[in-house]
């Protein structure tokens, strides 16, 4: 068995997963520009801003922990996002660049994409529905470009664990949804 049917396969269910409408492409092209083609037409879609992460607090009056992000331009706006205990303090730990005694789960994770060649392009914040943050996880294997869809957490752990630290990118309807 092949691993190109196996990888276009992924593809093509990772770019049903992110749009519900699959833009048609010409019959002449070959299988790899069409997905390429549909992945480009969606993510233009979509307006990204870029964001940094700031801190990974957890005050005591607080139910949970939260990592604060904010835009990398103007007009500045930040975001709030709940995490677990166990994905803060991981999350913090890989801000701050603080090795643990033994490799946790996102250590072990950032490894074997290390070792597979796999580069994460970018951590997307797609969509907040019911209070709940959705993210993306772009990676470029040497069979070509994955995207993943992950915990909001995951994605930045992972994101902030590359040797050059990955892009932290947030929808633009959900800054602007946060505003108001």
């Amino acid at each position: 068995m092949s691993d190109v049917p196996d990888n276009q396969a992924s593809e093509e269910s990772g770019a049903d997963a992110e749009s519900p409408e699959t833009p048609t492409t010409g019959a002449s092209a070959p299988p790899e520009e069409a997905l390429s083609d549909e992945t480009h037409e969606t993510e233009s879609a979509a307006t990204f801003r870029v964001m940094s992460v700031e801190s990974v607090l957890f005050e005591l009056g607080d139910a949970s922990p939260e990592v604060h992000l904010m835009e990398a331009e103007a007009p500045y706006r930040s975001l709030s996002i709940p995490l677990a205990l166990s994905d803060a303090q991981s999350l913090f730990q890989a801000l701050y660049q603080i090795p643990g005694r033994r490799p946790g789960t996102h250590e072990l994770a950032t490894t074997m994409l290390s070792r597979f060649r796999t580069d994460v392009v970018a951590a997307r914040i797609v969509r907040l529905e019911a209070g709940v943050f959705y993210a993306e996880l772009d990676v470029m294997t040497p069979q070509g470009r994955e995207v993943f869809d992950c915990r909001t957490s995951d994605a930045l752990n992972l994101a902030l664990r590359q040797r050059v630290p990955a892009p932290v990118l947030c929808e633009e309807s959900i800054l602007s949804r946060e505003d108001a």
